[in-house]
């Protein structure tokens, strides 16, 4: 009866895992669908950039399989904080010279605020 009772809870746990998951990506703010256009928000799903699930607080350069640029490598030590995300998604080619992502970055500081927001539940 108990490995019945901890199947039922883990079955309610995860159900509610993938509801909270499904609820996040529905919230993303209309600022992200430029980024969704290269890249995934689901954990180690790579589109034309690298998945960003998990980003926040971790280290560049570090989704598995993507093949970064050296220009991106260079700063595989910098954490993926608040500042360097506002000064980044304002100016992703200024921030990584020579990266490869062609995107030109998010103009209005509000839209910076609302991505930064909504990559923090990425997790």
């Amino acid at each position: 009866m108990t490995s019945q009772i901890a199947a039922t809870a883990l079955a309610v746990f995860l159900l509610g895992a993938t509801t909270a998951s499904t609820a996040m990506a529905q919230e993303a703010p209309k600022a992200f669908n430029q980024c969704k256009a290269c890249h995934k928000v689901e954990a180690g799903k790579n589109g034309v950039g690298p998945s960003l699930f998990g980003i926040f607080g971790h280290k560049l350069g570090q989704a598995p399989g993507f093949k970064y640029s050296e220009a991106h490598l260079k700063f595989a030590q910098q954490t993926v904080d608040e500042p360097f995300l506002t000064k980044y998604l304002a100016d992703p080619k200024g921030t990584i010279p020579g990266n490869k992502m062609v995107f030109a970055g998010l103009k209005n500081p509000d839209d910076v605020k609302a991505v930064i927001a909504y990559l923090k539940t990425l997790k």
